[in-house]
């Protein structure tokens, strides 16, 4: 590839992400009239349009949109290679984008970073809370964290947690009024707090297991949230009923705020997993922090 082409392909990503020619060009420290001009050369030798201009944004052409997703993807893995590489020779930094539910973030993740981030000063850590099943390659995320039965085919899965449990929880007032359901399928006459999925939509199944027979049920109710902590403050205030991981409910169990119900239809399953694509060459970083997430029971 000729060098001016490599440079013109930077220039155009930057362009076609900040979606302004202004904010490019004073990120690439050139003239907002320069720029204009290196597209349009680009363009011409590409003979085919790559950005739509009108006077108040700039945004990629259909042709763009695939240059920007498939060159893109390259240099953000050369950017990648160049700083592990770097990394070798200097103390471990960089920033480190990891999406993971408030659950994962406080039982597993948080209590590692506490001792973690003073060893490292240069090491960087973004938190992005997510409840759904976001892709974490289109999202530019380092790594995830989920169960590992729902990590998706083709990723590093690591272990950072162990096996977990669902629980059925309500408060003593709720039960009062309304009794406890026996069995999963009573769950459809009862005040149900229900969680979103951002990614989907959809509200989540409350998945249940009894001598190898799998329920999943579609519960309702007046409240839904898209946050553990919301629905857990909800099930203390007698709301309803709430479908939590046993960690997030164990301490409102132990001091009577809670009751469980449903117990022996809640078995054990993975613990959370970091995941990251197969082909991502991991950065000293990125390696010094999966080894200190690792799972050893």
């Amino acid at each position: 590839m000729h060098k001016q082409t490599a440079s013109d392909l930077v220039a155009f990503l930057v362009v076609a992400q900040e979606q302004s020619f202004t904010r490019a060009a004073m990120q690439l420290g050139v003239s907002q009239s320069a720029l204009s001009q290196t597209m349009r050369a680009l363009e011409t030798r590409l003979g085919v349009r790559l950005l739509t201009r009108t006077t108040r944004r700039v945004s990629p052409t259909q042709a763009g949109e695939r240059l920007l997703q498939t060159v893109g993807q390259r240099f953000a893995e050369v950017d990648e290679e160049l700083e592990a590489i770097t990394a070798l020779a200097e103390n471990p930094k960089g920033t480190l984008r990891l999406a993971a539910t408030e659950n994962a973030v406080a039982t597993v993740l948080w209590p590692t970073l506490e001792t973690f981030l003073p060893l490292y000063p240069d090491i960087k850590v973004e938190i992005v809370v997510d409840v759904g099943l976001t892709d974490i390659v289109a999202g530019r995320f380092d790594a995830g964290i989920r169960p590992g039965e729902i990590v998706a085919q083709g990723m590093i899965a690591t272990r950072i947690g162990p096996d977990m449990r669902m629980a059925v929880v309500g408060a003593p007032s709720y039960f009062e009024k309304y009794g406890q359901p026996q069995a999963p399928s009573e769950l459809t006459l009862h005040n149900c707090i229900n969680l979103r999925l951002p990614t989907h939509g959809g509200l989540y199944a409350w998945e249940f297991e009894k001598d190898r027979r799998a329920v999943n049920v579609h519960v309702d109710g007046q409240l839904v949230f898209g946050s553990a902590s919301l629905i857990l403050m909800a099930a203390r205030s007698g709301q309803g009923l709430a479908y939590l991981t046993e960690e997030q409910v164990r301490a409102d169990m132990a001091n009577g705020d809670l009751i469980r119900v449903l117990d022996d239809w809640c078995p054990p399953f993975s613990g959370y997993h970091l995941y990251y694509p197969s082909r991502r060459q991991p950065t000293q970083a990125f390696s010094l922090l999966v080894d200190a997430l690792r799972y050893r029971d």
